[in-house]
């Protein structure tokens, strides 16, 4: 139970980041700092209870790398839709008004989303996941700044969103258009599934 909660925690803060710094007034073209270093916070703070997913591409990539537990694949996304619901309402409530949906190249939103996700989760994979960095004390900030990094790159195109809650999150405060949502899960998720086979393939010996 312990490790559930800290994935609403952990995944309620990330958006939380995401909608008082992207909604106006907001931190501008300093919001993908703000939000990657939100995510590392969180990341080493439930990293040692939960593994810290905090997005559900990540937790069917680690599960489908063989270090999650196919009992915790479900309540770890409903946690994490749950924490993003919860963050979503929070940032209603303080903004007092919602975002403007940004308008998407439906191609060139997928391929922002596919590359940005596979980059956010083989990083997680390989910094958090491998017997190679076992122990390492830079995880988290690798994890935040991948976002970071990632955000500056296709904000403009796909809103850089890279985790299915975060799409929920964004279309509950009307940062993103509901009918677009299916491109952040279809993405988001082959993304996340295609970095776990990548590393597989990348490391055979590591199971």
């Amino acid at each position: 139970m312990k490790k559930y909660l800290v994935e609403f925690i952990g995944t309620f803060f990330l958006v939380l980041a995401i909608g008082m710094n992207v909604i106006d007034p907001g931190a501008g073209n300093l919001a993908p700092v703000a939000i990657g270093l939100a995510l590392m916070v969180m990341v080493y703070a439930g990293g040692h209870v939960s593994g810290a997913h905090y997005n559900p591409a990540v937790t069917i990539a680690v599960w489908l790398r063989g270090r999650c537990a196919a009992a915790d694949v479900a309540p770890y996304i409903v946690c994490q839709l749950l924490g993003s619901a919860a963050a979503s309402f929070a940032v209603l409530h303080f903004k007092g008004h919602g975002g403007t949906p940004q308008e998407l190249n439906t191609v060139n939103a997928l391929a922002a989303e596919l590359i940005g996700t596979f980059c956010l989760v083989y990083v997680i994979l390989n910094v958090a996941t491998a017997k190679a960095t076992a122990g390492n004390s830079f995880y988290g900030l690798a994890i935040g700044l991948t976002v970071t990094a990632m955000a500056f790159v296709f904000g403009g195109i796909s809103g850089g969103v890279f985790n299915p809650a975060v799409a929920v999150g964004a279309t509950l405060m009307h940062l993103e258009s509901a009918a677009n949502i299916w491109i952040y899960l279809v993405a988001n998720v082959a993304a996340g599934a295609i970095a776990a086979l990548t590393f597989k393939l990348i490391h055979p010996e590591d199971k």
